[in-house]
């Protein structure tokens, strides 16, 4: 079909296709006013999702994220806050909406979550794209009903918001209760443990008495390695005075007797050596200081010897020393060691002591932040702007349904005339006929001009070959 023939089609079958856009605007326009009208009541909500959590003191990253305000649309109109705005307005002790109730549900279900749905289905909740604003719409014949309902749906959505907050934190606050008195009695044990075990050893983690010790078995490592030191002199020297040249002993050179016997033997040598020299070897005078010299002679070995023999003796007590710090360091070493076993131990259990302790605080801390949370009636939900009566109906809106009809009721005019049309086919111009029969058109006869001339040539005739030739004249 060529637009020459849909345009022909429409201008003979016009008053048709008049009649069906006529009556399809008046429908509409009737059917707008009869209906009754109904009233939109709107309240906003601002969602601060940046400000911290007033107990945990920061601020919650999953706010910020595009799923949290797709959840807080699912949960207003979720059946919880739909009940509660039920419980909230007593919709319940309603007789006509319990009859209702009755006649449709035959008393099956629940009262309370039929009344709910029947809400939702007039609930309209709309969230901002460029901001956290959430507006909330209820629709009802009724204006201030509609605003009532608007604003308890709010309502009910931020008091559903802090109970799905509480909740959990009420869960938590038991379970963090109940471990808590958990740790402490195994603190208790632990502490009971680590007194128990102070009263056995008498000591305690933080004994003074292990760095005492261990001062002492210093010492005695210390006097040790002196002693270990003379020992070691002392036994060169008694070797030495035990030897062929003890008279060369350090000790008896340096002993003043010996050396004064030795002054006196070398002087009665030098006069032993005058007198023999000047009265001979049997002068009574040499005899008797011969006798004198071999008496200091066995002097100064017996002070020699004397003096040799308490090398050996300070080199014994030496040793003796030796032995006795050493048996004293060894058993130092010992006290020490075990002191130092009982402490490890101590520590151990001080240890317990401290993690069950510790342990303790979190769970006592995070208990008492969970009670917080569970007793915090605070919302990041502001009201904005709370809805009001409506002094105009949202529907029927009488302008877009006219508008709205004129172009439906033009689309069924036009789809009206071509349906009569394929009915009813008739032949609107030259194409009509070459499409029914399948033979070209040779020519086609105008309709004539009104109001032209008698005399004058108005029908013409065209041929195939696009030529314009003139009809002749009647009586020619």
């Amino acid at each position: 079909m060529t637009f020459s023939q849909f345009l022909s089609i429409l201008k003979a079958r016009w008053l048709s296709a008049m009649l069906v856009l006529v009556l399809t605007v008046g429908t509409t326009v009737g059917v707008s006013l009869v209906l009754p009208k109904n009233y939109t009541a709107s309240a906003a909500v601002v969602l601060d999702v940046r400000s911290p959590d007033p107990i945990a003191g920061m601020v919650l990253g999953a706010m910020a994220m595009p799923a949290y305000m797709a959840t807080q649309v699912d949960i207003i109109q979720s059946d919880r806050v739909a009940q509660r705005v039920v419980q909230g307005l007593r919709l319940t002790e309603n007789a006509q909406t319990r009859a209702e109730w009755l006649e449709a549900t035959e008393g099956q279900g629940n009262f309370e979550a039929w009344v709910a749905e029947l809400l939702k289905k007039k609930l309209d909740v709309k969230p901002s794209r460029e901001s956290n604003v959430v507006n909330v719409s209820y629709t009802s014949p009724d204006p201030r009903f509609a605003a009532a309902l608007a604003n308890a749906f709010v309502k009910a959505y931020m008091d559903v918001s802090i109970g799905l907050r509480v909740s959990p934190a009420k869960q938590y606050n038991e379970f963090f209760d109940a471990r808590a008195k958990e740790l402490r009695e195994t603190l208790e044990q632990a502490q009971a443990k680590l007194t128990a075990y102070q009263k056995t050893s008498g000591i305690l983690a933080t004994d003074e008495r292990f760095d005492i010790e261990t001062q002492r078995l210093n010492e005695l490592s210390s006097q040790l390695v002196a002693l270990q030191a003379l020992s070691a002199e002392s036994g060169s020297r008694n070797a030495q005075a035990r030897g062929s040249q003890s008279d060369q002993l350090q000790d008896v050179l340096s002993n003043p007797v010996v050396a004064g016997l030795r002054a006196d033997l070398s002087r009665q040598e030098a006069r032993l050596q005058e007198l023999n020299a000047r009265l001979g070897d049997a002068h009574p005078q040499v005899v008797e200081l011969r006798a004198n010299i071999a008496e200091l002679s066995a002097k100064l070995q017996t002070e020699s010897n004397r003096v040799s023999g308490s090398v050996g003796v300070t080199n014994t007590i030496n040793k003796a020393r030796e032995g006795e710090i050493r048996a004293a360091l060894e058993a130092q070493r010992g006290k020490v060691l075990a002191l130092k076993q009982q402490r490890d131990e101590a520590s151990v259990l001080m240890k317990e002591v401290e993690t069950a302790q510790r342990a303790y605080d979190q769970v006592v801390a995070r208990a008492s932040q969970t009670s917080l949370e569970s007793q915090n009636t605070q919302t990041n939900i502001s009201v904005l702007t709370p809805a009001t009566e409506p002094a105009t109906h949202s529907s029927p809106k009488l302008l877009l349904n006219t508008l709205l009809s004129i172009f439906l009721g033009t689309l069924l005019a036009v789809g009206y005339a071509l349906v009569r049309e394929l009915l009813d086919r008739r032949v609107r111009g030259p194409q009509d006929l070459v499409e029914s029969l399948g033979l070209p058109v040779l020519g086609s006869l105008p309709r004539p001009m009104r109001g032209a001339p008698a005399g004058k040539a108005g029908n013409t005739l065209m041929l195939p070959t696009g030529v314009m030739a003139r009809l002749p004249r009647p009586g020619r």
